[in-house]
């Protein structure tokens, strides 16, 4: 059974958080606190390390095959001085997540509604019976057509838009505190996409969550967060309410990000803007600030040291030398955006 937070404490919060595979740092020196009640989304390109930060606050990640170092506070507990025992007892019944592919986290050979049920009976000392009316009831929430039938369903038998719904109402069975998203709608199509966001957002406030979601998505950072942490090369660059980062985005790298969605074009027929080059080698990081490579504003200080974070304003924070210059580019708006050295190909 979960232990309630206490209300002065955060849902979660990572101090210089560091995860490495090998000599690989995929996550370096990540600072973040997630209010409780607030949804926060962490953005940024594939590789940037959002996904692996998120499996790090359950300690997913084999133990001989990587290290983790830092402080990891989530529920009001130190993840990282858990035993197995109280890691197992912790996964799903103080935090909870939503995976990126249901189809993959739902065991095949078993219906939908078994692995809700055991779930539920592994943290609760229930009957099948009751256990099956909660797994009813949470289909019954998440909007789920035809419930009693479907909780019959094997995942394979459902569409993928049901089985992302199904996987929520996974998430929720044991009244978690908080909940981990990992990119819930990438496979989904636009339509759905819209039905499961809104639905995330509607359920953290009925049941009060503390949400975390990843996604390369601002129009869905957006949409669900009241905060967002831009993300890069395994660092958090900007941190700020969803209102400060995306009207008033103060690092080159969420201005990119902006820029390069389609409601960014200046027309009807606008060629988008792209941010030149790829994320860096992680296993080859580059001295100073890692996006300098690609940034159109890096200066030969920005190859040199890593810029440390300051604020901006109250609750907004950014990791670069030249903030004001990066905001009085956003705000005369686009401009070709060429890298600030040459990328390799």
């Amino acid at each position: 059974m979960n232990t309630p937070m206490s209300s002065s404490e955060p849902a979660v919060a990572l101090e210089n958080l560091r995860v490495a595979f090998g000599k690989v740092q995929v996550v370096d020196g990540v600072d973040l606190t997630l209010e409780r009640g607030q949804a926060l989304a962490l953005i940024g390109e594939s590789g940037s390390g959002k996904s692996v930060t998120l499996r790090a606050i359950l300690r997913l990640f084999p133990e001989g095959r990587s290290r983790i170092t830092g402080k990891i506070l989530a529920a009001g507990k130190d993840v990282q001085a858990l035993t197995k025992r109280q890691l197992a007892d912790f996964r799903g019944g103080d935090v909870s997540m939503i995976f990126q592919e249901p189809l993959l986290a739902f065991d095949p050979v078993y219906t939908v509604g078994q692995q809700i049920t055991e779930a539920i009976r592994r943290h609760e000392k229930i009957s099948k019976d009751e256990a099956r009316k909660r797994a009813l009831a949470l289909f019954e929430r998440v909007r789920i057509p035809s419930p009693e039938r479907r909780l019959d369903n094997y995942p394979h038998e459902m569409s993928g838009g049901m089985r992302q719904r199904a996987m929520i109402a996974l998430a929720l069975a044991c009244r978690p505190q908080v909940l981990l998203a990992d990119e819930p709608t990438t496979a989904l199509d636009a339509t759905v996409q819209i039905q499961v966001l809104l639905l995330l957002r509607e359920l953290q406030r009925d049941l009060g969550l503390s949400i975390v979601i990843v996604t390369h998505d601002l129009g869905a950072a957006v949409e669900v967060a009241d905060r967002i942490a831009v993300m890069y090369a395994g660092k958090i660059v900007e941190t700020g309410t969803a209102h400060q980062v995306v009207l008033n985005p103060h690092h080159p790298y969420t201005i990119g990000l902006l820029r390069s969605r389609a409601e960014g074009a200046l027309a009807k027929g606008s060629r988008l803007q792209t941010i030149p080059g790829s994320p860096p080698d992680l296993a080859n990081r580059p001295s100073g600030c890692p996006f300098a490579p690609r940034c159109f504003l890096a200066e030969e200080r920005c190859r040199r040291e890593m810029p440390p974070v300051a604020a901006i304003a109250p609750g907004h924070q950014v990791a670069c030398w030249r903030t004001e210059e990066a905001s009085a580019a956003y705000r005369a708006g686009p401009t070709p955006v060429r890298a600030a050295e040459p990328v390799p190909a």
